[in-house]
């Protein structure tokens, strides 16, 4: 691995942390600088606009969504697995995903946002069926917001024990 390289692996990680911790708006370059041991302007360098970092971030967890979209399962059951299993490998992102980037109903056409609506509202129809009642749809709803809450606050956790504790709740929801 190039010295280039290695700058950039440092940033990528402490941008991963930061935005995990105090969120996308909330992170600077300076800040990421500082954490790194760089002036801003050698973040800078590397990744600028800061929209690159987030976008270099997210690029594993968006193939893996599609992938995720893309699979057939068995059962719900399979489903929660493979779910869980995909918020738990990618929860330091899921917060500049869920809070940061967007997904509100409101994203306009074609933004990152509208992406990752459309990628909720497919999970949830994954999960309740064509047609659920009432009761079907808030437990949809239910399950994709405990995983959601749940993996943005417990990124200091263990991996296991979150994504056991996560399965059980999804099941028994």
């Amino acid at each position: 691995m190039t010295t280039a390289d290695d700058t950039r692996s440092r940033i990528l990680a402490a941008a991963r942390r930061l935005f995990a911790e105090r969120g996308y708006a909330g992170t600077s370059l300076a800040d990421i600088a500082t954490a790194v041991g760089l002036t801003k302007t050698a973040v800078a360098y590397h990744f600028h606009p800061k929209d690159r970092l987030a976008a270099e971030l997210l690029a594993p967890c968006a193939d893996d969504m599609i992938t995720l979209l893309g699979a057939e399962f068995a059962d719900r059951d399979a489903l929660l697995e493979a779910l869980v299993a995909f918020v738990v490998r990618h929860r330091t992102v899921l917060r500049l995903i869920m809070e940061d980037v967007g997904g509100a109903d409101d994203a306009p056409p074609g933004s990152t946002g509208e992406a990752i609506r459309t990628f909720r509202d497919e999970l949830l129809a994954r999960l309740v069926g064509p047609e659920p009642d009432a009761v079907a749809q808030v437990r949809g709803w239910a399950v994709l917001g405990a995983l959601q809450w749940a993996v943005v606050h417990t990124t200091d956790l263990p991996e296991e024990l979150v994504r056991a504790e996560l399965l059980r709740a999804a099941r028994a929801i």
